[in-house]
């Protein structure tokens, strides 16, 4: 059987290289000219109030403006560029309408007819992968003849790397999300990762490489220019040769070996054909976790601080995308209160797995999940309840001051800009260029 080819190419300049990367992995000629393509970039996070570092966390608006230019040489009309960015709030239509302006791909509607669909506002339909994983995916997706994925090249703080498998998940809706955090040990977070693929029309994947980011998925993560991408008509090919280009063997990384062993496949490099660049010549270790003490008790950071009195265990794979971002913050707002007086032995569970711990004077529950896991359990000697799902500012803060933390009552009314803190680490810095995030 022939190996699925993958291309790698340098990303220096607009369109050629991508005309390129997708010739030598097989080219367009198995898409007619009547077919329905639907786009699926990455837009893992967005915000109104500022602006906040896109790279490495965004698909950069050249490659969006690069795909949709080929396919309208090729002969293609009905385009859709869609995504399912997270929210902040159910039935918000103006952050998606604000990302698609800000990114030019309005331009790109108005100039080629493009259609731009949030998946949010549009229909789902339930499909069964097998095993018992049943999720619900936008009907758009699922009803075109081909989908473009265009992830971008990074590790996750829970997936270790976010490729085009991964891409896949801002397909599905809310409950469907919340539903692949589970606290199932064997049917896990990258159990239901590695089946995102299987009901998509046939998949073209091009790895946007431009920026390359450890600690992702989200703005804080530590990016590098590396000007790279990847492409092919096999998904998984083309994980295994990104996942590669980061640092970690695909066997390594649990969604790519449940997605392997399901179809079969070896995850071996050398499985696949590799065209234009040599995997080797790029590849660099990218972080992925972010680092806690040996015991899991305290992010690395807190303990160097000396925070004592407090156990904030290592977030898991069942904590959700909605949870998962308050509670960075949550976290920053403790180590600002803190003064060097311990605290009365705080435990704060996260997720729907954790276990409170003996010893602990005072138990946090934060989230709904977290509290309805344990609302009954006799072994916490104070519960303190956050039920909001996902967990209002207000509501953590009366939490915080309930177990001694003494956090600043105005620290979340400004949540929302705080991306734009980020800015400052690529101050003069020309190779983080924000044009790229635009079309003109």
């Amino acid at each position: 059987m022939d190996k699925p080819l993958v291309s790698l190419v340098r990303y220096d300049q607009p369109l050629e290289p991508v005309r390129r990367a997708v010739e030598l992995c097989g080219g367009l000629d198995r898409i007619p000219a009547d077919a329905k393509v639907f786009i699926k970039p990455n837009i893992v996070f967005w915000t109104k109030a500022v602006n906040f570092p896109k790279w490495g966390v965004i698909t950069t608006s050249r490659l969006i403006n690069d795909v949709v230019t080929l396919l309208r040489e090729h002969g293609v009309s009905d385009i859709t560029i869609g995504e399912g960015m997270v929210l902040g709030r159910a039935n918000d239509t103006e952050t998606s309408a604000h990302a698609y302006e800000t990114l030019g791909y309005t331009k790109l509607r108005d100039r080629y007819g493009v259609k731009l669909v949030d998946t949010f506002q549009r229909p789902f339909r339930e499909v069964d992968l097998g095993d018992g994983v049943k999720l619900n995916f936008n009907q758009d997706i699922l009803a075109s003849d081909f989908v473009i994925d265009l992830p971008v090249m990074k590790t996750h703080a829970q997936t270790m790397v976010s490729l085009g498998i991964k891409n896949l998940k801002g397909m599905i809706d809310v409950t469907s999300r919340k539903r692949c955090h589970n606290a199932d040990p064997d049917k896990d977070l990258n159990f239901y990762i590695a089946r995102l693929a299987d009901p998509m029309p046939p998949i073209l994947t091009i790895i946007d490489g431009t920026f390359t980011s450890e600690y992702g998925p989200a703005f804080d993560g530590v990016i590098h220019r590396r000007d790279l991408l990847a492409a092919s008509w096999d998904v998984l090919a083309a994980d295994i040769v990104g996942s590669n280009l980061l640092g970690h063997p695909p066997q390594s990384v649990p969604h790519l070996a449940h997605a392997a062993k399901n179809r079969g496949r070896s995850l071996e490099l050398e499985s696949v054909e590799v065209k234009g660049e040599a995997v080797e010549d790029h590849a660099q270790y990218h972080g992925w976790a972010f680092p806690y003490t040996e015991d899991g008790t305290l992010p690395v950071p807190m303990a160097k601080r000396g925070v004592a009195g407090l156990a904030y265990y290592k977030y898991d794979t069942s904590l959700c995308t909605y949870c998962s971002g308050i509670n960075g913050a949550v976290l920053s707002a403790i180590a600002m209160t803190w003064n060097g007086e311990p605290w009365d032995n705080v435990e704060v569970l996260t997720g729907k797995k954790m276990q409170p711990r003996p010893g602990a004077n005072k138990t946090i529950l934060l989230g709904k999940c977290m509290y309805q896991a344990h609302k009954d359990n006799p072994e916490i000697k104070e519960m303190i309840a956050v039920k909001g799902c996902p967990p209002k500012p207000e509501q953590i803060i009366k939490a915080l001051h309930q177990a001694g933390i003494m956090a600043d009552d105005q620290f979340f009314a400004n949540l929302d800009r705080m991306p734009g803190m980020f800015m400052k680490r690529y101050k003069d810095k020309p190779e983080f260029d924000q044009g790229l995030f635009t079309i003109e």
